[in-house]
């Protein structure tokens, strides 16, 4: 079965857009020195950012090697 390019892809975007939020949450975190909270969603956000990566791979076409 051929993997739902147009679903993958709008996964990938709304990850982005997830991924964005938490990370201006995150920015706030630590601007108020709350240094656990800030910590624990920067891994959030790189987690998010990984896997919004992975689904952008798959829904890009292959790249040519030289």
């Amino acid at each position: 079965m051929a993997a739902p390019v147009a679903e993958l892809s709008s996964l990938a975007t709304a990850l982005d857009e997830l991924r964005a939020r938490v990370g201006a949450i995150a920015e706030r975190a630590a601007a108020e020195h709350d240094d656990d909270t800030a910590t624990e969603l920067f891994a959030v956000e790189r987690s998010l950012q990984g896997a919004a990566r992975r689904l952008h791979r798959l829904t890009s076409p292959p790249r040519q090697r030289r």
